[in-house]
């Protein structure tokens, strides 16, 4: 049996004060914090999606889902989501952070100019732009990645180089604002780096 003395209780509750401090002063930070997650009606990524939500709402973020729809909007692999908010009715001055999910489905938005709108303010606002998957071409087509470090799903990097963007194949990379992941598997990493950025921008 291992006895525990004062001094170890001690130092191991020390340490326990230190991570919840730490922890507190994280989410004072971002507590206050606003998120909209745009996904298409129709096979947007479903891990790209609730991964990043529950990441946010984990750490006190309110999330506001967004689409071209308030009807069931459908993942690839079957999740069902009813959007909040149209994103014709959307104002990037609303939220803190913007950001396109990928998946299949996502290619709606790749010329779209509400879309593409909603990108530049969000970036015009002093906001956090986000794009994961394939989504970062929408971001590429609405001229937003000219001379920024940028990744995408690997279909998509033609695109960004085309459109001038230093394409770098990371699994998530940062540009000022610009935070962009490159699939599913970077979802968890991509919001980190969302919270990370909004943490140093506060």
């Amino acid at each position: 049996m291992t006895v525990v003395r004062p001094r170890q209780q001690e130092t191991k509750a020390s340490i326990e004060n230190l991570f919840l401090r730490i922890k507190a002063n994280f989410m004072e930070v971002v507590s206050v914090k606003k998120a909209a997650l745009v996904i298409a009606e129709k096979s947007f990524r479903d891990e790209e999606y609730q991964v990043p939500k529950e990441v946010f709402e984990h750490h006190g973020v309110k999330v506001v889902t967004v689409s071209t729809t308030l009807a069931k909007a459908v993942g690839k692999l079957g999740m069902e989501v009813r959007p909040d908010v149209h994103i014709d009715n959307v104002k990037a001055s609303d939220f803190d952070t913007v950001i396109f999910v990928g998946g299949p489905g996502t290619e709606q938005y790749f010329q779209d100019p509400t879309a593409h709108q909603l990108a530049k303010d969000t970036l015009s606002e002093g906001r956090i732009l986000g794009a994961i998957c394939i989504a970062p071409v929408i971001l590429a087509r609405a001229g937003l990645l000219q001379g920024k470090k940028a990744t995408v799903f690997p279909d998509g990097a033609d695109v960004l180089k085309e459109e001038g963007a230093d394409y770098t194949g990371r699994t998530v990379e940062r540009d000022g604002s610009i935070i962009t992941g490159s699939g599913p598997e970077a979802a968890e990493e991509f919001a980190m780096a969302i919270l990370e950025t909004a943490k140093k921008k506060a």
